[in-house]
C-alpha cells in the first residue's frame, strides 16, 4: 500500500519525515515514515476500508486522521495556525474527478478559483488550487468577520453542467477543519448520491459551526455556486441534521467528570481526551464542550478554547444553561483580553454579564473600558 504526504498550504509541495500510522479497530497496526518525496510505502497487507484510520503526524503540522480506503491517497497535512479566529479547510478526494473546487460564501464575497483573496487580501484566501486529480484544495481563514455567517461548499467542476452524475459522490472527497493546532472536523461526501454541488457546513454570526452535509444539483460554473448555496447564509434557514449515533448523556457525564479530575489535578492532556469522549457519547452536551474550552485555554491553545467555548454558548439554549453561557462568554473574553483585542474581550464580557449578572463580570467590563479610554 502507497500514499503521500503533501503541505495543505504550498502547491505540491511533499513533506518527508511525516508518521503514517494504519490503524484498525484503535490498534496501531502498521507505522511508516514518509521519504523523501512525502511517500510511506507500506509493505503490508492491510484492511483498507472504512473501518481503519490514517493518522498523519509531523511537529509543527496539525495531526491529521481520517478514514480509509487509503491506497493510493494523497493526504494534505496543515502548519499549525496561530490566528484566534483564523480556520483552514482542506480537501482531499480520489483520482475522479480530476477538479473538484472548494467554496467559500460569506457577505457578498466568494473565495474560489476565479477569486481567490478576500477584500483586504488577507482575511480569506485559497491557498491551492489543483485540476489534476487527489487533491489538496485549501482555503485559509485568517480572521472570521464576526457577525458573518459563513457557508463551505465543494463544487464538480468537471461536472458542472451535469446535474444527474454521481461523480462527486464516488470521489472519496474529504473535507477537514483545522483550527489552531487542532482538526476540529471532518466530512465525508455522502454516497451514492446524484449531484454535483456539495454543500458542507456553515458557520453561524456567533461563530457556531453547524454541518449541512447535503449534495445538491447544480448547472454552471463557479458563480453559480453561490447563488446555489445563498440560502444557507441566513441562519433561520435548516440545515440538515447530521446523522450520530444514539446519545448516550450518561456516559458523557462520567467522562465529563473524570476531564474534570484530571484538569484539577494538572494532567491537561488527559483531561482534554476525557472531555472529547465525553462529546463522543454526547455531542449536545454542553458542560463537556465548555470545560473543553478551559482544559484548552489553560493548554494555550486558545482558538481552539474559543471554539469550544462557542459551540457551548450555541447548545445551552435552556434557562438552566444560562451559568454555562456566562462562563463560556467570560472565557472567550479572557483569551481576546490577554492577546490585546480589547474590543472583542468586552463585548464577551458584556455577553456574560446579560447571560447572568454577578460581580466578576461587572469587574471585567470596568478593567477592559479603562483599557480602551487609555
Amino acid at each position: 500500500m502507497r500514499l503521500q504526504v503533501l503541505s495543505a498550504v504550498v502547491k505540491d509541495q511533499r513533506v518527508p519525515d511525516a508518521t503514517v500510522i494504519l490503524q484498525k479497530n484503535g490498534a496501531q497496526s502498521v507505522t511508516k515514515s514518509t521519504d523523501t518525496q512525502g511517500t510511506a510505502q507500506m509493505n503490508t497487507e492491510f484492511d483498507d476500508t472504512d473501518s481503519s484510520l490514517v493518522i498523519i503526524k509531523k511537529p509543527g503540522y496539525s495531526n491529521l486522521v481520517a478514514k480509509c480506503p487509503c491506497a493510493g491517497m494523497t493526504y494534505a497535512i496543515s502548519p499549525v495556525l496561530k490566528q484566534l479566529d483564523g480556520l483552514r479547510v482542506v480537501l482531499n478526494w480520489g483520482a475522479t474527478p480530476a477538479d473538484l473546487d472548494e467554496h467559500l460564501v460569506f457577505s457578498d464575497q466568494q473565495i474560489y478559483f476565479k477569486r481567490k483573496t478576500g477584500p483586504d487580501g488577507t482575511d480569506a484566501y485559497l491557498d491551492v488550487d489543483n485540476t489534476e486529480g487527489f487533491g489538496p484544495e485549501t482555503i485559509t481563514v485568517e480572521k472570521r468577520h464576526i457577525e458573518q455567517a459563513y457557508v463551505f461548499a465543494v463544487h464538480d467542476y468537471i461536472d458542472r453542467f451535469d446535474p444527474k452524475t454521481k461523480g462527486l459522490s464516488n470521489s472519496d472527497a474529504k473535507v477537514l477543519v483545522y483550527i489552531g493546532q487542532t482538526l476540529v472536523r471532518t466530512y465525508y461526501v455522502p454516497k451514492n448520491t446524484i449531484g454535483n454541488l456539495w454543500a458542507v457546513f456553515r458557520i453561524t454570526p456567533e461563530g457556531e459551526f453547524q454541518d449541512i452535509n447535503t449534495i445538491t444539483a447544480t448547472n454552471g460554473d463557479g458563480v453559480e455556486v453561490a447563488n446555489n448555496v445563498s440560502t444557507y447564509q441566513n441562519e433561520a434557514s435548516a440545515v440538515a441534521a447530521p446523522i450520530i449515533a444514539v446519545a448516550d448523556t450518561a456516559s458523557a457525564k462520567d467522562m465529563n467528570k473524570s476531564g474534570e479530575k484530571a484538569y484539577h489535578a494538572g494532567n491537561l492532556d488527559d483531561a482534554i481526551e476525557f472531555y472529547q469522549q465525553a462529546i463522543n457519547f454526547d455531542q449536545n452536551y454542553a458542560p463537556a464542550y465548555s470545560n473543553l474550552g478551559l482544559a484548552f485555554q489553560k493548554a494555550n491553545r486558545t482558538a481552539e478554547a474559543i471554539w469550544a467555548n462557542r459551540k457551548a454558548i450555541a447548545l445551552a439554549k435552556d434557562v438552566q444553561g444560562a451559568t454555562t453561557r456566562a462562563g463560556s462568554h467570560y472565557n472567550i473574553g479572557k483569551i481576546y483580553e490577554a492577546a490585546g483585542q480589547m474590543s472583542d474581550a468586552l463585548g464577551q464580557y458584556t455577553a456574560a454579564q446579560q447571560e447572568k449578572a454577578g460581580p466578576v463580570y461587572e469587574k471585567a467590563i470596568a478593567r477592559v473600558k479603562e483599557k480602551l479610554r487609555k
